[in-house]
């Protein structure tokens, strides 16, 4: 799997064309995936943060999310945590 390599300067983020170009990808898709690049490294994304920030519906955001990890742009981890009481 290929890891983009992303340079932020300020308010600029320099990122590959490769995902831009690929015509798999619908624009919401390539969107999503620019503004996670833009993001700090390594982040590790909730869908609860992804849908705060969006216009987008649950089921929308989900929809890209599985579009990327299809087209193998993105690594989804289910995790679940255990209540304790």
């Amino acid at each position: 799997m290929s890891v983009f390599k992303i340079e932020k300067n300020n308010n600029y983020t320099i990122m590959s064309n490769y995902y831009l170009k690929d015509r798999n990808l619908l624009y919401k898709a390539k969107g999503l995936l620019s503004f996670m690049l833009s993001i700090v490294p390594n982040w590790n994304w909730l869908l609860s943060s992804l849908i705060v920030i969006s216009v987008e519906s649950r089921n929308g955001i989900r929809s890209i999310l599985k579009e990327l990890q299809k087209h193998h742009y993105l690594e989804i981890e289910k995790i679940r945590e255990k209540w304790l009481f």
